[in-house]
């Protein structure tokens, strides 16, 4: 599923040769900055973003997505592993989510590596 990269990728830290897999991951944040607004909007967009991270699990760019629960910091919300083979192309879908372009969430986008096979 995806198109991310089809060879294993160097680690990104001086360690022992460890064939590793890389992925995007994105997390979700709540802006410091969020308005309020009638809850019926609030679940209109809510809606929209499940859509949103549904058809990106569909097309084949997202591996798996969910909130968070329990966290230490409220304003981190959930987050998702795409599989794209850029950070540029995944930042440009999670931003077109509906909730981020509503300024209801806000994302922060960046490479996590496991060991190959794993994920």
């Amino acid at each position: 599923m995806g198109s991310g990269p089809a060879r294993p990728v160097t680690p990104p830290h001086d360690g022992p040769g460890i064939e590793l897999d890389r992925f995007e991951l994105v997390i979700f944040r709540r802006p410091h900055a969020r308005a309020e607004i009638p809850d019926e909007q609030a679940e209109q967009i809510q809606s929209a973003h499940l859509a949103h991270l549904a058809a990106m699990h569909d097309a084949g760019h997202m591996r798996v997505a969910g909130p968070f629960d329990e966290q230490p910091d409220e304003a981190m919300r959930g987050m998702c592993i795409y599989r794209t083979g850029s950070i540029e192309r995944t930042r440009e879908l999670a931003q077109s989510d509906p909730a981020v372009i509503a300024g209801r969430l806000a994302v922060d986008v960046m490479y996590w590596y496991c060991p190959r096979g794993q994920f």
